[in-house]
């Protein structure tokens, strides 16, 4: 897992190489397709790229014209201006009417870094996991970035993907391929299960690391597809493991720590622990110092295992 790629940055590559496969591919943007990295797709297909300017609900409600005349569209800006200033938008053109547009929303998460709260979406989720036939993706690394992306284009109906700005550890093969409504299981463990989404599920990985230095056997999920969530894989963790932390760079309320509750409550009630930001929006910084700050290092992923585990019956 030595090398690192970013997901935004894989996003745009994806879009590119669907752009020469599929005419009806088209991508639009707010103003930031260099942040987006829609800006490649832009340079080689003009005639098929739109900037909306800075109105995200004509971004939006655009796109929704477009799927409903044919295209495949790629709607991307930030997380927080995709979902926030347009939420409306989605709901009612897009989602509502089950219409073909792809939200491919950067800048998720407290990693944004120095741009601020103002800029730091950590309610994304929520806001697009309550919307009715809206899928929800949040892929780990590179490869699955470009596999989410590939299987996007192809999906009949509304899809979110949420990308992140820094690079983070690659953990999948090339060859990747991504499948509706499965997680996978990246290492087994007998003691407790740690679930992530985003550059968290690297971060697992790492405290799975740690857990093995004290002799607990963790048990790693990536759950990218959100929604809808492998529910099966969750509750044969919750009987194998008997306790289980999730981890995301959202708030701990509305995004996986309540998709994963939601699942165990209805179930097999089990100790969860939820690794996000509580009731807290973000604030400037680097984003390693943010990660930190708001306890989303692989230690504090350790700290809440240790906790579920303390909670288990018998214990």
């Amino acid at each position: 897992m030595s090398a690192k790629e970013s997901t935004r940055v894989e996003y745009g590559k994806a879009l590119l190489q669907l752009g020469e496969e599929n005419s009806d591919i088209v991508a639009l943007d707010a103003d930031l397709s260099g942040s987006t990295q829609t800006k490649h797709f832009a340079k080689a297909y003009p005639d098929r790229f739109f900037n909306m300017g800075v109105a995200e609900q004509d971004l939006l409600g655009t796109a929704a014209g477009l799927a409903l005349g044919g295209k495949i569209p790629f709607a991307s800006t930030f997380a927080m201006f995709a979902t926030g200033r347009a939420w409306e938008q989605i709901r009612q053109s897009i989602a509502y009417a089950k219409l073909n547009v792809k939200i491919v929303a950067s800048h998720g998460g407290v990693s944004v870094g120095e741009d601020g709260g103002s800029h730091q979406a950590v309610e994304d989720l929520a806001l697009m996991r309550i919307l009715p036939n809206m899928v929800v993706l949040v892929p780990a690394d590179g490869p699955e970035t470009r596999a989410m992306v590939r299987w996007a284009a192809a999906y009949q109906g509304p899809v979110y993907i949420r990308t992140g700005r820094m690079a983070f550890p690659v953990i999948f093969p090339e060859s990747h391929r991504f499948e509706l409504g499965r997680g996978q299981i990246l290492r087994e463990g007998e003691d407790v299960t740690l679930a992530g989404i985003g550059l968290m599920v690297h971060h697992c990985l790492e405290a799975a690391d740690l857990l093995a230095q004290e002799g607990v056997s963790a048990r790693v999920l990536n759950l990218s597809c959100l929604k809808p969530l492998d529910w099966q894989v969750v509750v044969d963790s919750a009987k194998r493991t008997g306790a289980l932390v999730t981890a995301e760079e959202h708030m701990a309320t509305g995004g996986l720590g309540s998709a994963v509750s939601e699942v165990l409550a209805e179930h097999h009630p089990a100790p969860l622990q939820r690794v996000g930001l509580r009731d807290i929006f973000g604030t400037s910084g680097t984003a390693g110092e943010l990660l930190k700050h708001y306890g989303l290092m692989p230690d504090d992923i350790k700290k809440a295992a240790l906790k579920a585990m303390g909670r288990k019956s018998g214990h």
